[in-house]
């Protein structure tokens, strides 16, 4: 079955990074569009990032475009999230899913905070 295993969340300080890996297995990685997500306390979730199947085609919500960097390694399957120059508002548990699926994992938390 689809299992997806989100890792790399952390507490960083505003203006830090952090990097995300998603381990996907079950399914043909390499064959299906990605998608990250997020949750931010007391919110419902957010679409950040979204990357097709080779990886030559990515888009971002406003929020976090020139900031975060999806890629992906369909050798390793594994599915990434750069982020960089992070604020506070960014503090939210993080979820990597199967584009127009619903598999999804069971997320990392990010806290952005001094």
């Amino acid at each position: 079955q689809v299992q997806l295993v989100e890792s790399g969340g952390g507490l960083v300080q505003p203006g830090g990074s952090l990097r995300l890996s998603c381990a996907a297995s079950g399914f043909t990685f390499s064959a299906n569009a990605m998608n990250w997500v997020r949750q931010a306390p007391g919110k419902g979730l957010e679409w950040v990032s979204e990357i097709n199947s080779s990886g030559g085609r990515t888009n971002y919500a406003d929020s976090v475009k020139g900031r975060f960097t999806i890629s992906r390694d369909n050798a390793r399957n594994t599915l990434y999230l750069q982020m960089n120059n992070l604020k506070p508002e960014d503090t939210a548990v993080y979820y990597c899913e199967v584009r127009n699926t619903d598999a999804r994992g069971r997320g990392t938390q990010v806290t952005v905070s001094s």
